[in-house]
């Protein structure tokens, strides 16, 4: 059995081809195929089933249009309400995928029909989890509403326990989450490869043996997740389309001056060192390629209904579009080139400052406020002194919150303060851009709240 990791870090999630040699199955693919096609091509196999663990909460799958495109059966749970053709798999059921067996085992709690496979091959195993056990940690349980996450939460107690009665210890344990993705209840462990029995002695799922006990909490330990899981689950019963990673033509002056005019979402791709210094005024700071905060953080804030325009060099545009595609924010306008003051010459370029926790202690008069973006456990773990704190995704609904006069914005890298400050310059507001690790705040001399 050959097992080929695909990685999408930029949402902390893997997907699988696995193949005897000769014929292939995929699990949990993502929507852009294209990497997958260039796989199969070079092991030279036949895909001849798609398998999905479950309806996504955090990405579009493109299981179907696999299928579809490959003619092969596409394995989805019979219990899920679709509105697409599919091979209705159930608990217990097993299939052959060539000399594979894949058997589907009915492990609820990240969602009611979550699935994981126990793929076997000339007595060899492995164990695909989907939002299952994950390495250290389960699934969330809250993505279906609260009135479901007490029963989910124990429902994936009970599903570790059946998966460790249906596969080997030394079965290979390959999840779809945990690997930075938020749909993991806890942090991730930075493994990169584990085995069922490995769970057994490092997994609190194993390790507490009290369900009552990890049922709570695993439930008082559960964060904030990103807006745009709501539109997933919808856009995946659906029946997602191929998505179009194509560069759009560049909008003309007129037109780009036209959409900042009229207070559109127009996002400036370029590093926030660069941005804070020259930028189209109205713009929104999101830099890419700074691992996956850029999918996640503009996923979170962004108004599905609007318009996405695109601001940068064709490269950022290009990546930026297909990541984009994976969470159902499709065909993006884009306005491509080096330098945006040239892109929309009539349109006015602003700049604001930047500094370092050092800037912070020599350039900030005591009563100018420091707003903290960070989300709210971050805040709760250790914070500085008389800081406000709104988190980045409440912060256009709560903008009559910030203060007047300058404010001094900082989160826990400076990738979201800078996304921030960009908002509240477009909101009129007068922000200091710092752009430093928190972790560093206390050893430059920031006074840190008791």
């Amino acid at each position: 059995m050959d097992v080929t990791v695909i990685e999408t870090p930029q949402l902390g999630d893997r997907s699988y081809l696995v193949h005897d040699g000769k014929v292939a199955l995929v699990i949990d693919a993502q929507r852009d195929i294209d990497r997958v096609e260039a796989l199969l091509e070079e092991a030279g196999v036949k895909l001849t089933h798609v398998a999905e663990t479950h309806i996504h909460n955090d990405y579009v799958t493109g299981g179907l249009v696999l299928a579809q495109k490959y003619q092969a059966d596409y394995l989805v749970n019979a219990a899920d309400t679709v509105s697409f053709e599919r091979t209705p798999i159930a608990d217990g059921q097993s299939v052959q995928v060539g000399e594979l067996s894949v058997k589907a085992v009915a492990t609820p709690g990240h969602t009611h029909h979550h699935l994981s496979f126990v793929v076997e091959h000339d007595g060899e195993q492995a164990v695909f989890s989907g939002g299952s056990v994950l390495y250290g940690s389960v699934g969330r349980t809250d993505l279906l509403g609260s009135e479901h996450t007490v029963g989910l939460t124990h429902d994936q107690w009970a599903s570790a326990r059946r998966l460790a009665k249906e596969a080997k210890e030394q079965a290979a344990l390959y999840p779809t989450h945990g690997f930075g993705s938020f749909c993991s209840s806890g942090p991730a462990t930075g493994a990169g490869e584990s085995t069922l029995g490995e769970q057994f002695s490092t997994n609190h799922v194993f390790t507490d043996a009290d369900e009552e006990h990890f049922v709570s909490e695993l439930i008082a330990n559960l964060t904030a997740y990103p807006n745009y899981y709501v539109h997933m689950g919808p856009a995946n019963a659906a029946g997602p389309t191929e998505p179009n990673l194509a560069v759009p033509d560049s909008l003309d002056p007129a037109e780009l001056k036209a959409r900042l005019d009229a207070g559109e979402w127009v996002v400036d791709l370029r590093n926030r060192v660069a941005y804070s210094s020259e930028h189209l005024k109205g713009t929104i700071s999101f830099e890419y390629g700074n691992g996956g905060s850029f999918t996640t953080f503009l996923g979170w804030i962004f108004p599905y209904e609007k318009q996405l325009t695109l601001v940068g060099d064709r490269e950022d545009v290009e990546n930026a579009i297909r990541d984009l595609s994976r969470i159902g924010i499709d065909s993006p306008d884009a306005a491509v080139g080096e330098n945006p003051a040239e892109l929309a010459p009539e349109v006015p370029v602003s700049s604001y400052p930047r500094v370092g926790w050092a800037g912070v202690l020599s350039d900030r008069p005591d009563q100018e406020p420091i707003l903290d973006v960070r989300r709210a456990e971050e805040y709760e773990a250790s914070h500085i002194d008389g800081a406000i704190h709104i988190p980045l995704h409440e912060l256009i609904t709560r903008m009559d919150e910030v203060p007047e006069g300058r404010l001094w914005v900082h989160c826990g890298s400076g990738y979201r303060s800078g996304v921030a400050a960009s908002l509240l310059e477009r909101a009129g507001k007068d922000p200091v851009h710092i752009d430093a690790m928190f972790d560093k705040a206390a050893d430059a001399g920031l006074p840190m709240a008791s």
